[in-house]
């Protein structure tokens, strides 16, 4: 009979099933063949509704979809632009950051690449850069930032990983801290390659001038703020994380609404509808996904992955090397919350049996993550770009090539120099 249920079940997942009723169906076959009460299903997802931390999710997708509705990617761009376009190549390096900040208040690759692609890709080529190179940065730059808090990916990590309760206890802040290196380093190589590539005057500046920054600030004036209360509430104690994410909530309802008056009050609505979809399709996700890792952890798969894994890989460099490879193909497989409440309850315990802190596990589950957005022959970049920058899909394997080998030079780092995520545990 659960044989029969299972590859009913399997049936179901190829022809299209959602993700949470496949999950929600396997796990009630487990329990049922283990003879479960049922019930233990609605109550684990009742103790993921409890959970406090979780108040910050709806908030912080609401905050970024209500930005996104805005002028808030011109103004970015902009202020980007007056400050760092009299660097070597600065028009691209202001394309890597602001891409990056984007998608760290937004929260979804996707979104960046809508919102910022088409301000970029005619401003780069039209500064010189050639249609390839911009094509790729625009694909790639989609998924930086989901190491820079607030994203929503980093939240939902520190999340799953409280839920299982293994290795070295950690709050989100400590995640919000261990993302900002690895970040930088990424920002740094793709940079660097980009004015080396770049490199004999080719690109024009854009000279520095106060004037220009000060109008760019201006413009700005109401956004500028935004990181200093999120992060400086947080970092410095004053606020929880869903207390500053309430707080983020509406300090832009009142700046889009009322100060920058973008998104009129009547709009809101549909906006916080479309956000809660979202956050809603999360938490169906995650709930069932947790009632089905606890019946996987009751049948001791974790504890049996464990051992094979320690049998046959008794090299921690070794298993990061696996690790790695198969969250790339996750990553480009799957959607990126997917991912984590699938992959982090089975790969956490066994991470920690080899040494590695969940800090530090998260930190290379979501840079591979942003990888795996742009992954040939199915990363979900790559789709998004081909739709909105009218680009067939073969151009955009090739334009990123490129920078997909820096990302994976900066991941190699991320992945075994465990200090860049932890210089500030003891």
């Amino acid at each position: 009979m659960v044989i029969l249920g299972m590859f009913v079940v399997g049936a179901m997942a190829l022809l299209g099933a959602p993700l949470f009723v496949v999950l929600l169906a396997f796990g009630m076959l487990g329990f049922y063949s283990v003879g479960v009460d049922l019930a233990i299903i609605p109550i684990e997802m009742y103790r993921l509704v409890d959970t406090p931390l979780l108040v910050a999710l709806p908030l912080f997708t609401f905050s970024g979809y209500l930005l996104s509705e805005g002028n808030t990617s011109t103004r970015l761009v902009n202020l980007m632009q007056s400050l760092f376009g009299w660097l070597p190549s600065g028009l691209a390096i202001v394309a890597f950051i602001a891409c990056a900040i984007f998608t760290a208040l937004t929260g979804a690759s996707g979104v960046t690449i809508v919102a910022l692609g088409a301000l970029l890709l005619p401003a780069l080529q039209q500064a010189g850069f050639s249609e390839k190179f911009s094509n790729g940065l625009v694909t790639t730059s989609g998924s930086l930032g989901l190491l820079l808090a607030p994203s929503v990916p980093l939240i939902l990590y520190g999340v799953v990983a409280q839920q299982l309760d293994v290795g070295e206890p950690f709050t989100i802040v400590e995640l919000f801290i261990a993302g900002v290196v690895p970040l930088l380093l990424m920002l740094t190589l793709l940079s660097g390659w980009t004015i080396w590539k770049h490199r004999g005057g080719k690109i024009p500046r854009t000279a520095f001038a106060l004037p220009t920054v000060r109008a760019a600030m201006w413009d700005a004036r109401y956004e500028l703020p935004l990181p200093f209360i999120v992060l400086g509430g947080v970092f410095s104690g004053v606020f929880a994380i869903s207390e500053a994410a309430a707080v983020t909530a509406l300090y832009v309802v009142l700046s889009e609404t009322v100060l920058y008056r973008e998104v009129p009050f009547k709009q809101l609505g549909r906006v916080m509808v479309e956000s809660m979809v979202m956050v809603g399709g999360i938490l169906m996700i995650l709930g069932s996904a947790l009632a089905f890792t606890n019946y996987l952890v009751d049948a001791e798969v974790p504890q049996s992955l464990m051992l094979f894994l320690q049998t046959h890989i008794s090299n921690v460099w070794t298993f990061l090397l696996l690790l790695n490879i198969v969250l790339l193909a996750m990553g480009a497989l799957l959607d990126i919350f997917s991912a984590i409440v699938i992959m982090v309850p089975l790969l956490l315990p066994v991470a920690v049996s080899y040494g590695i802190h969940p800090v530090h596990l998260g930190i290379i589950f979501l840079a591979n993550m942003e990888i795996g957005y742009f992954t040939p022959p199915v990363g979900m970049n790559l789709f998004i770009s081909s739709y909105r920058l009218k680009k067939p899909l073969l151009d955009l394997y090739s334009a990123t090539l490129p920078f997909m080998l820096i990302m994976l030079v900066a991941l190699v780092l991320i992945t075994y120099i465990p200090q860049l995520s932890l210089w500030f545990i003891n």
